[in-house]
């Protein structure tokens, strides 16, 4: 029997304890010296077990981008998302909402106070949390040599190593383009960093993950589960292959994932069972979707099609790291701001103990109290499920009538005062409604006061997390917790990623090989449906099909700017039938709908974005304007990076403040590391 790595941390709490300030303490910038402690690393990364505890810190990380962050009404990846076509920020009572991100986002936007950007974004998260984990990384690679072990679990620590650095730089040159490459430690503290060229620095990520692939373990061959393996190591070198544009090198690595190393997508109801909240109120049709994303599904041995996961649960409480999908993600639909016809409220969060209480309409257990931080798109809702121009009407991935998906117009007014009590709840109203012969409500009038926030559709069977404690609690109500969600596993790669990266990568190679569709296919026969690909595909097909597929899982917004490379590299043709180069795809401004890269156009043809003014009623934010930038598809570099840093200027992205061309990067990473030692 496999164990979870929350039991191999749990091992290394002792020895990370003197050590915690130095490995994982979160300074503003990773130019900043590391925190002095009363160990001395040479003595501490002088035997195994040292490198291990800071290779299970690395693991640990993983997922800190997957959850919560600091706030209780903040999760990190979601911000990958609102810069994309498939989701915005939506608490729009937040004076500091980021929704105009042409004009409010800026190299120093970190530095406001916390009622104000940094409540709506984990922009600043990103880059901390990413130079974390890559001095992390560094640390491993900094002190191996002086551990004695044979030379085989040596290469394996190493390979482990690179792909914790080369997974952060992934991340980092599609978030902020040019950033500076660390590969070891500094001596002492360092002010006269360059920053890298973005093709330089993956193509280093490319070389270490070579040997990454030949010296890490099939995860068949480990003891844990949740610590990198071979297959991951495949994936991510797949996709870094794909960004220097070596896609006949990428498919290769994706046909022996998919063809050749034991992993299978699941196709039938497979592992527990979890029937939801509350099963009265909102009932589930067991399927292989539902069971795919529960969490206690995720990482056992019956689930064939997990590459690499993140652990999440368990007996390690110090490795717990909370969830809070069902608070942050569903819409805000507990209180006055959607009625029925009669004027009174539709919706309430009783406790079982009220005398008002229905188990039959109990949606805060079935569905979460949501505050709506931030919400899916139109599109993501809507147009995304139709292939070959019709709307799939079996797809598991967005079927009301199993409870994987919820529609708003499936909930039922639970307000037993209402004489709408035990209906549906209606966007508008259907008919005139009087009441002593006095009009209460007009045929037509809007019955939610905030489109934005209050009335969206959620994908239910990936948010839908159980919170055992809260939810068994007789007098629990939202305010108190039951429900927000929970710990939860959570998936890393799997193999429906991999049919679709290879499909990508035949795209790329030859946009006319009629095995592309097949990849894509397979993925939709599994989820049921009815309408598959015929035809020639397109790249916005593909993407289409990640974000049914891998949505809240994949990281959206480097992904779209990855494949704005790839294009650009490829000189193939986006769906729209815009062709790109390299040199201007990513240095555009304007918010107009021509131009700009493969990433603004999704962001404005397919997202909420550039689209106009939406009011919103009795909301403290009444006009929420979603502009998005070309130039905006890369973040600013932090200006308190570029300040500490003050021996040398750090390259600021283009269309920000600071931006020169002319300050010089370092072209190779030859270049980078031989400078790494200059102080």
């Amino acid at each position: 029997m496999k164990n979870y790595i929350q039991k191999y941390i749990c091992k290394s709490v002792t020895l990370l304890v003197g050590t915690s300030l130095m490995l994982a303490g979160c300074s503003e910038s990773f130019l900043d010296p590391d925190p002095q402690t009363m160990f001395e690393p040479e003595t501490v990364f002088s035997t195994e077990n040292g490198i291990k505890s800071v290779l299970a810190i690395c693991d640990r990380q993983l997922k800190r981008n997957y959850v919560s962050e600091d706030s209780r009404e903040m999760i990190a990846l979601p911000t990958e998302y609102t810069f994309s076509d498939l989701m915005v920020p939506s608490a729009t009572d937040k004076s500091g909402l980021l929704d105009n991100v042409d004009n409010l986002l800026r190299p120093n936007s970190d530095q406001t106070d916390e009622k104000n950007l940094g409540r709506t974004n984990s922009i600043y998260f990103f880059w901390r949390q990413n130079f974390e984990g890559v001095r992390n990384a560094n640390t491993i690679l900094s002190f191996i040599d002086n551990v004695p072990m044979d030379e085989t679990l040596k290469n394996e620590y190493i390979g482990r190593a690179y792909f914790h650095r080369a997974y952060r730089y992934y991340s980092l040159v599609f978030q902020f383009g040019h950033v500076p490459l660390l590969t070891k430690l500094p001596e002492v503290p360092k002010q006269n960093y360059r920053s890298t060229h973005r093709d330089a620095i993956l193509k280093k990520m490319v070389a270490d993950m070579e040997f990454a692939v030949q010296w890490v373990p099939e995860q068949k061959d480990m003891d844990y589960v949740g610590m990198v393996n071979k297959g991951a190591c495949r994936m991510l070198l797949s996709k870094l292959y794909m960004s220097i544009g070596e896609f006949g090198k990428a498919k290769e690595q994706l046909d022996i994932l998919i063809d050749r190393s034991g992993y299978s997508l699941m196709e039938e109801p497979f592992g527990t069972f979890f029937e939801g909240g509350e099963s009265a109120s909102w009932t589930i049709t067991r399927n292989v979707i539902w069971d795919l994303h529960r969490p206690e599904n995720k990482l056992i041995a019956a689930n064939k099609e997990v590459i690499m996961g993140m652990p999440n649960r368990g007996a390690a409480k110090e490795s717990f790291i909370p969830m809070l999908t069902m608070r942050i993600m569903y819409p805000f639909f507990f209180d006055n701001k959607i009625k029925m016809p009669d004027g009174k409220q539709a919706l309430f969060n009783y406790t079982r103990k009220d005398g008002k209480y229905r188990k039959e309409y109990d949606y805060m257990r079935g569905l979460g109290r949501g505050i709506s931080t931030f919400r899916t798109t139109t599109f993501y809702q809507d147009d995304l499920w139709a292939v070959n121009n019709k709307m799939d009407q079996t797809d598991l991935r967005h079927s009301a009538e199993t409870g994987n998906w919820m529609h708003m117009e499936n909930l039922k007014c639970n307000n037993p005062d209402s004489e709408f009590f035990g209906q549906n709840i209606k966007l508008y109203a259907e008919e005139d409604y009087y009441d002593k012969n006095e009009l209460v409500t007009r045929k037509g009038d809007l019955m939610c006061s905030d489109t934005i926030r209050r009335w969206y559709d959620v994908p239910h069977y990936i948010f839908c997390l159980n919170d055992v404690i809260n939810q068994a609690k007789e007098t629990n109500n939202g305010l108190e917790g039951a429900t927000d969600g929970s710990i939860a596993d959570w998936y890393l790669y799997r193999l429906a990623e991999a049919y679709l990266l290879r499909a990508e990568a035949k795209f790329y190679i030859n946009p006319d090989d009629p095995t592309i569709k097949d990849d894509i296919n397979i993925i939709r026969e599994r989820a049921h449906c009815t309408e598959l690909y015929t035809g020639k595909v397109t790249i916005g097909d593909i993407m289409d099909e990640r974000a049914r597929e891998l949505f809240f899982e994949e990281w959206r917004n480097v992904e779209l700017t990855r494949v704005s490379l790839c294009l650009a590299i490829s000189g193939r043709a986006d769906e729209f039938g815009n062709t790109y180069k390299v040199e201007t795809f990513d240095k555009q401004s304007g918010t107009d709908a021509e131009g700009g890269s493969y990433w603004y156009q999704r962001c404005i043809k397919k997202g909420m974005y550039n689209k106009g003014v939406t009011i919103n009623v009795n909301a403290t934010k009444t006009d929420i304007n979603y502009i998005m930038g070309k130039h905006n598809i890369y973040w600013p570099i932090p200006e308190k990076a570029i300040v500490s840093n003050g021996k040398a200027p750090l390259y600021q992205n283009y269309g920000y403040d600071g931006y020169d061309p002319n300050v010089q990067i370092w072209e190779t990473w030859e270049e980078a590391v031989a400078d790494e030692d200059r102080f």
